[in-house]
């Protein structure tokens, strides 16, 4: 099983405040334009959290393999597919 970083763990918590408050906006009927900067501050937040944790596990993965004496440009490419997926 995979243990995720604490610092990611606080970011995806302050994230979750943020959508809480989005969500306060939109029912206290604030004006379109701070409801979507908030959203697009959620969405770099997302955006570095992810790549946070891919670069984290390819660093550990790219550390396994070297011990094991393999080549670790696969996972290199594997994790720039997953990061271009996730956009």
């Amino acid at each position: 099983m995979k243990k995720y970083d604490e610092d990611v763990m606080r970011r995806l918590k302050r994230m979750e405040g943020q959508v809480r408050g989005v969500l306060r906006m939109m029912e206290e009927g604030k004006d379109c334009k701070d409801v979507i900067t908030q959203l697009s501050a959620v969405r770099s937040a997302a955006d570095k959290a992810m790549a946070y944790i891919v670069a984290s596990n390819l660093e550990h993965c790219i550390l396994e393999e070297q011990e094991k004496g393999q080549d670790s440009g696969k996972l290199v490419k594997e994790a720039v597919e997953l990061l271009l997926k996730s956009r």
